[in-house]
């Protein structure tokens, strides 16, 4: 203070949301200011990196998920006169209900290579309601007692249709949804991530 002056104040306990805004908000010229916008930014980017790796854990395990479903929704129809031809026809014409196109259809409009499972390059909500779609469909084909191709395959379409209702009624169009990255490539990513991961914790440990 002026004249050599001295006046106490109190010290004021801060949230970290007021922190950050007075670090946004002050003079960057001034090294505490400097510090807490750097801070601030890395801390920032930390939180998006911890997102994004959370996303794509969550598009893993829902490919991994449906692919469960299937080999038991397969189980099931092969129990009722549906073998693995009858499966993939029925399969198909589900994917054409949930999102009206056909498989080359979807594949061509998505970018999706001929030789590739277009459920590899689905975003996480559509394989979530190809999931849920053949969910329904192993559960309705036992409680109703359904048997042969016909009958389970209307189911399936009925089912799928269904689901495509509900999102569609909340403004999501199944077919419109861009492509992701393909899903045995994030495996990979994330596999390599655990593993560098585990070598520097035991690197640490040492």
């Amino acid at each position: 203070m002026p004249k050599g002056a001295e006046k106490e104040i109190n010290d004021i306990l801060l949230t970290r949301y007021a922190c950050y805004l007075i670090g946004q908000n002050g003079d960057s010229r001034k090294e505490e200011i400097s510090f807490a916008q750097n801070y601030f930014a890395v801390q920032t980017h930390r939180a998006e990196l911890v997102e994004k790796r959370f996303l794509e854990y969550e598009r893993v395990k829902a490919r991994e998920k449906l692919s469960k479903t299937e080999k038991q929704l397969s189980g099931i129809l092969y129990e009722r006169g549906v073998d693995g031809q009858g499966f993939a026809s029925i399969r198909s014409k589900g994917d054409q209900a949930l999102f009206r196109l056909s498989t080359v259809q979807l594949k061509k409009k998505m970018g999706v290579p001929d030789s590739r499972p277009v459920t590899d390059f689905l975003p996480t909500i559509s394989i979530k309601a190809k999931d849920l779609a053949a969910e329904m469909t192993g559960l309705n084909v036992q409680a109703k007692d359904l048997k042969g191709q016909g009958k389970i395959e209307k189911e399936h379409i009925d089912n799928n249709l269904a689901v495509r209702e509900m999102l569609t009624k909340r403004g999501i169009v199944p077919e419109n949804l861009p492509a992701a990255e393909d899903v045995k490539k994030l495996e990979r990513k994330l596999s390599a991530d655990e593993r560098k991961l585990l070598s520097e914790t035991k690197k640490k440990k040492k």
